[in-house]
């Protein structure tokens, strides 16, 4: 087991707050009524500009319909969430979603609480 100042101790930390970041940045991009801008973005998360572009850019490689338009009235949005269509996923797959909350820690917001009720449930109620 790592001890609590390894660099696998902070690795994990590291790993765990990027993925924090990344998830609100999806909630927050989801439900602007405009663009937002990185330095807007970078503020609320109490990062660097630097570090929301890299977040923005692990998105979008990750397949996430981020746009973006630099300029006075640009920043970035996301291109298709008016309504998400129902997800149907096979219980290898509720599976791996439950793990990797789990290792999120399924308290770190309150979408991934939603999201782990919503996945035991749907492997629980019939």
């Amino acid at each position: 087991m790592p001890k609590e100042n390894s660099p696998h101790s902070l690795d994990s930390t590291l790993t765990l707050r990027r993925v924090v970041r990344q998830q609100r940045i999806v909630e927050w991009l989801c439900a602007a009524p405009r663009p937002l801008t990185s330095p807007d973005l970078a503020q609320r998360l109490r990062v660097s500009v630097r570090t929301v572009e890299r977040d923005l850019a692990r998105l979008r490689e990750s397949g996430i319909p981020i746009e973006a338009v630099s300029g006075a009235h640009g920043g970035s949005w996301l291109t298709s969430v008016a309504d998400p269509r129902p997800v149907r996923l096979t219980v290898p797959e509720i599976a791996a979603l439950i793990a990797s909350l789990a290792a999120l820690g399924p308290t770190e917001t309150d979408s991934a609480a939603s999201a782990m009720r919503a996945l035991v449930d749907a492997l629980t109620t019939h």
